[in-house]
């Protein structure tokens, strides 16, 4: 019982896992204004606007700088983990995202065309980031981060 007592204390891992959890919230309901439709997927779907990934990597890298300074390896490392997040959900995930809805649109013409095609799923497109959605969770995480570090 130790162990889960000492991480709940841990502000860095409480800022992280609320940068993650306060995204997914408000994902879902961005997301349920929008379509006006509730979606459970998106409490935990990737994609979508703020982004969890830039919110929890920043949550962990503010608090990790306020906690150790910028100047200590933890933060180093907590910094470059959120950069290379960042830039994958805008760059490689993204791209997945776009080819999963063109493939998905090609499949429904086919289908429309009477071919037979594999009864597959149909591929994700929610899965990349805007650079605008990344920066709204990056800014998302560090307030978070900033609040829970000053408690």
């Amino acid at each position: 019982m130790d162990f889960i007592t000492e991480l709940l204390q841990n502000q860095v891992f409480v800022s992280a896992v609320l940068g993650w959890l306060v995204a997914q919230v408000l994902k879902t309901l961005i997301h349920m204004i929008i379509t006006k439709q509730f979606v459970a997927e998106r409490m935990v779907g990737g994609g979508g606007m703020p982004s969890s990934h830039s919110a929890t990597v920043c949550a962990l890298a503010t608090s990790t700088g306020i906690k150790y300074g910028g100047g200590s390896f933890e933060f180093a490392i907590a910094a470059m983990l959120a950069i290379i997040v960042m830039y994958d959900a805008m760059g490689v995930r993204r791209e997945t995202g776009r080819q999963g809805r063109v493939l998905n649109e090609m499949m429904e013409v086919l289908m429309n065309m009477g071919k037979q095609i594999s009864a597959e799923e149909r591929l994700k497109e929610f899965v990349g980031h805007t650079p605008l959605q990344v920066l709204m969770g990056a800014i998302l995480g560090t307030a978070i981060a900033a609040i829970i570090m000053s408690l």
